[in-house]
């Protein structure tokens, strides 16, 4: 059968990263060394995927703008010494290793800055694998479709020829601004039922679910 999709885009963190919980982590351990309100478990998860000022407005609401930078650098304080022990999920580098190898092109939309993804796709060994990548500092946020919209022009295809795959609600809303097809994915920061709200393909369980799924339909 022919590729229904030319272009395959992934966010990163809870999507093939299994990093949600070090994020999620680091946030709240930053607000509580400066002496903010730690925000909960799953407000610190709802913020994943959002650029980093995006992020501390949310958690952070009474907090002026220019009174971030102390928390985002305790935050990347916690995440980089907490960061070693996150891995891809099982089945991530076979999965675009065959994605790469049937002729999909393969991009990255993320809320992580350029230097973290960089060093991330490095330690990991799939840097060669992706055509394109786009993060937060190198534009607007999610869910402004801004980073895909780029991506395709980039890379050159069209939207109903482009699937984005994330873990949250902001890689969902992203896709749909743009136009793109989307597909949820269920292991990462965000829930099922609220991934179900922005009409994805399907919501899959995890990369091996996610794996039959693009067999059968991309």
């Amino acid at each position: 059968m022919p590729a229904r999709f030319d272009l395959i885009v992934f966010d990163w963190d809870g999507t093939l990263m299994d990093s949600a919980a070090c994020i999620a982590g680091s946030l709240q351990a930053a607000c509580g060394d400066l002496g903010y309100p730690v925000p909960t478990d799953r407000d610190a998860r709802y913020v994943i995927g959002l650029g980093l000022h995006d992020a501390m407005a949310h958690v952070l609401p009474g907090v002026a703008p220019a009174q971030y930078e102390p928390v985002v650098e305790r935050y990347r304080h916690h995440f980089l010494a907490r960061d070693g022990g996150t891995t891809l999920f099982a089945g991530v580098a076979e999965l675009v290793r065959d994605l790469h190898e049937r002729g999909h092109l393969l991009a990255v939309a993320t809320g992580k800055t350029r230097r973290g993804l960089d060093r991330a796709l490095e330690a990991c060994g799939l840097a060669h694998y992706f055509d394109a990548t786009r993060c937060a500092d190198e534009g607007q946020s999610k869910p402004h479709p801004g980073m895909l919209q780029w991506l395709i022009a980039e890379l050159k295809v069209e939207p109903g020829r482009t699937l984005m795959i994330g873990d949250t609600t902001h890689d969902m809303g992203m896709a749909r601004a743009a136009g793109v097809p989307r597909l949820a994915i269920a292991h990462g920061a965000h829930e099922a039922c609220d991934l179900a709200e922005y009409e994805p393909l399907a919501c899959v369980a995890d990369c091996r679910e996610l794996g039959y799924w693009l067999a059968r339909n991309a």
